[in-house]
C-alpha cells in the first residue's frame, strides 16, 4: 500500500548551510530518492520530514587532480559512466554504475545515496573499498575525512551522525597498471539486486603480486574487504583451494529471498578463482 503523500513534508533549502542547520532528529536528507521512493510506494517509509539536497551545487561535480579524483556525493551513476578519468582509471566503479538499476535510476541515483543507504547488496561500495575511497562528512560543526572502510559498522549502521551529510568521495589515483575485475551476479542482467557482488584489483611486478584488493557485497552484514584472502593469494596465486578456504572464513552469507547461503559461498569462490586466473 502506497504511503499517504500529505503525511510527509519535503523542503528544499537554497543553501548548504540552511540544509545542514535542519538536519538532526527531525529532518533527514533526500537526494535522488531512488531508494526512499521504493519505501514510500510500499508504504514503508517511516520518517516524515525530509530536506531535499538535490539542488545544492556544493555536493555536485567531479574534480580530477594529479593526486586524486573527488566526486560530489550527488554525482549520479550516469555521470560516473561518462567521466573519462573514471572510466580509464577506476573501471570497477564505472562498471558498477552501469549495472545499477535501469537508465532512470542511473540518471537520478547518487553515489552518496548508495553509500548512506548502507545496503550490503549495493553495487558501488565494493569498488570503493578496492580503491581505498575516503569520505568527507560535513555538519554545521565542520567537516571530517574518514576512510570509507570504517564507515559501515553493521547492517544498516554507520558512523554518520544524524546532523551530518556525506559531501564528497575521494579516490587516490595510482599510475601503476592494475589488473581489475568486477562481477555482479543477480537473477537477471539488468535492474536486479545482487546475489553476490565481487570487485578486485591486483598490481603485478614480474612474477610477483605487489598489491591486491578484494571486496564483496551481499555476503555479510556490510560490504567487506577480504584481507586474509588477499594475503593468501599474494603468497601463492596458484593455490586456489587455499584462497577459496580463506574467503569462506571471511564472508558470512545468509539464506534470504534472493538466494541461499550455499549458492553465495560457491559463486563467491568461483568469482575469486576467475579473478586469480586472470592475474
Amino acid at each position: 500500500m502506497r504511503a499517504n503523500v500529505p503525511a510527509y513534508e519535503l523542503i528544499a533549502p537554497k543553501t548548504l548551510e540552511a540544509a545542514l542547520s535542519l538536519l538532526g532528529r527531525t529532518w533527514k536528507p533526500f537526494a535522488g530518492g531512488t531508494d526512499l521512493m521504493v519505501l514510500f510506494e510500499a508504504g514503508k517509509l517511516p520518517h516524515k520530514k525530509f530536506v531535499s539536497i538535490w539542488g545544492l551545487p556544493e555536493l555536485k561535480g567531479i574534480q580530477a587532480i594529479p593526486e586524486n579524483v573527488t566526486l560530489g556525493a550527488l554525482t549520479t551513476y550516469t555521470e560516473v559512466q561518462r567521466h573519462s578519468v573514471l572510466r580509464a582509471e577506476f573501471p570497477l566503479l564505472a562498471q558498477a554504475a552501469s549495472e545499477t538499476g535501469g537508465i532512470a535510476t542511473q540518471n537520478r541515483g547518487t553515489l552518496g545515496g548508495n553509500i548512506v543507504n548502507a545496503s550490503p547488496a549495493a553495487d558501488s561500495p565494493p569498488a570503493l573499498l578496492v580503491y581505498d575511497a575516503e569520505l568527507e562528512l560535513i555538519s554545521t560543526a565542520g567537516s571530517r575525512w574518514i576512510p570509507y572502510r570504517t564507515f559501515h559498522t553493521g547492517y544498516k549502521q554507520m558512523i554518520l551522525r544524524p546532523d551530518e551529510l556525506v559531501a564528497r568521495i575521494r579516490l587516490p589515483r595510482r599510475p601503476e597498471p592494475w589488473k581489475q575485475y568486477y562481477r555482479k551476479v543477480g537473477t537477471r542482467r539488468a535492474q536486479a539486486i545482487s546475489k553476490v557482488c565481487f570487485a578486485a584489483a591486483a598490481r603485478v611486478e614480474g612474477a610477483r603480486i605487489a598489491d591486491i584488493r578484494i571486496a564483496l557485497g551481499s555476503v555479510a552484514p556490510t560490504v567487506i574487504r577480504c584481507y586474509q584472502t588477499e594475503e593468501t593469494i599474494q603468497r601463492d596465486p596458484r593455490d586456489i583451494a587455499a584462497a577459496r578456504a580463506a574467503l569462506v572464513r571471511e564472508i558470512a552469507p545468509i539464506d534470504d529471498i534472493r538466494s541461499t547461503l550455499n549458492y553465495r559461498l560457491r559463486v563467491a569462490g568461483n568469482l575469486l578463482e576467475e579473478f586469480a586466473q586472470r592475474i
